[in-house]
């Protein structure tokens, strides 16, 4: 069962901060560095001070977690950071538009949501983790204990029925309209406090049936504070359930919202030297029907006609070329222990079909994307290629969120890059903090 609760959210004090915009920022793994000064130079009490602060120099009393910490109890002694004074939930509608022109509306409902193992199949994963950030996560979670960024997930919603339980509040109640403008400039974010115990109870009595959840984004961070709460109920043993490090802070889409979003990540190949662009091509004829494009408006048109049955890449080396798989056989003889679910994905038979048994590139060299980079904009490939920077780019479709559903429920985990929902949820705008009740 679905069990969520609001909780009284700490937030920059609207008195002094009218535009959030120079405070809130992406996820902490959108952060490199050049964003990481950026948000440093766009405010002194900028969020990412919190979440991805500057690591040198680092000791064991001096470090990024320890300052992270100084910086919540210098804003909270000034006044920066504000708890609400009573439990609420919290709506955001992201406005933006994609790089086919369309534009897009998309609303999420922030909650803190009980944590349950996924073996009771009320959350689950749809991609592996790695230990790195985990621990990263983890040291950051206990020397502040804040849970200071959302975890993206789905749920099931065919009928809209929580966005309509939401919408008379939210014709009623202006929002807050903020930009973030580092890396997602174009998106519009509207931001709303809803503290109506009768929405509330409506939602919470809704969402009890609403599972399973899939994360979308945030796997590491759902995974860190399971191992949070494990601690602390050893330290707590008599803690009640009501504990707030039994909760995480989640935003939840509805599976149903037009204005869910995926865009293809495509895969730009370099220093590659065991096959040339024809000798690779003509290996790929026992696999894929290749077809030469004009130009690359004709072959995104032809990309866009490809069916569950027969997956579909665009291939450039100075040309355009569309691949087509013949036959989702040559993946189930492949593959033979996976789900059909996961076989029949773009990312699966690019990556084990194409890259690993016909291009000879091992699992373990990808990880290290020794020959590989990701691309959400594929213009720079293009140019790469051009220049000869590069090898070739493979282009891809979008994986469907109804196969993010099913490689899900068949209890597949996709392989990383398989999905790029768009846009990511900002952080900043509301923070659970972990200790007392919630």
């Amino acid at each position: 069962m679905v069990n969520i609760r609001p909780f009284r959210g700490l937030r920059y004090n609207p008195d002094k901060f009218c535009d959030l915009s120079d405070v809130i920022t992406q996820p902490y793994d959108r952060i490199h560095d050049a964003e990481q000064a950026q948000y440093y130079d766009l405010s002194a009490y900028n969020f990412v001070r919190t979440i991805w602060g500057v690591r040198t120099p680092d000791e064991p009393d001096n470090n990024v977690y320890t300052r992270a910490r100084s910086y919540l109890q210098n804003w909270l002694a000034e006044q920066i950071l504000l708890t609400d004074p009573e439990p609420s939930l919290y709506v955001l509608e992201q406005s933006f538009t994609t790089p086919d022109g369309a534009e897009h509306t998309r609303r999420g409902l922030t909650v803190a949501l009980e944590l349950t193992p996924f073996e009771e199949g009320v959350v689950l994963p749809h991609e592996r983790t790695l230990s790195g950030p985990k621990i990263d996560r983890m040291n950051l979670t206990q020397v502040t204990q804040m849970c200071w960024e959302h975890i993206f997930m789905l749920y099931p919603d065919e009928g809209a029925e929580i966005n309509t339980l939401l919408q008379p509040f939210l014709d009623t109640h202006m929002p807050a309209i903020v930009r973030e403008r580092v890396i997602e400039p174009e998106v519009e974010q509207a931001f709303w406090v809803v503290n109506d115990p009768q929405v509330i109870a409506a939602i919470q009595d809704a969402l009890q049936g609403k599972g399973p959840l899939i994360i979308a984004d945030g796997h590491h961070r759902y995974e860190t504070a399971l191992n949070y709460r494990a601690q602390m109920r050893v330290m707590h043993p008599g803690a009640l359930d009501s504990a707030a490090f039994n909760y995480v802070m989640v935003t939840l889409v509805s599976m149903s919202d037009p204005g869910l979003v995926i865009l293809p990540t495509h895969r730009l190949i370099y220093d590659y030297t065991r096959l040339d662009s024809k000798a690779l091509l003509s290996a790929l004829k026992a696999y894929f029907t290749i077809t030469p494009m004009r130009d690359l408006g004709t072959l995104r048109d032809a990309l866009a006609e490809a069916t569950s049955e027969q997956p579909r890449f665009g291939f450039y080396d100075g040309k355009y070329t569309l691949l087509t798989l013949k036959s989702l056989d040559t993946m189930a003889a492949l593959l033979p222990d996976r789900d059909a679910s996961f076989r029949a994905l773009d990312v699966t038979v690019l990556h084990e079909l194409i890259i690993e048994k016909v291009m000879g590139l091992s699992k373990e060299s990808v990880a290290r994307k020794e020959n590989l980079s990701y691309l959400r904009d594929p213009a720079s490939g293009f140019v790469a290629v051009d220049n000869g920077e590069a090898n070739f780019l493979f282009l891809l479709n979008a994986t469907r969120i109804e196969q993010v559903r099913a490689c899900t429920a068949a209890g597949e985990r996709m392989p990383q890059k398989s999905t790029d929902f768009f846009p990511k949820v900002i952080s900043g705008l509301v923070a659970l903090p972990l200790t007392g009740e919630i």
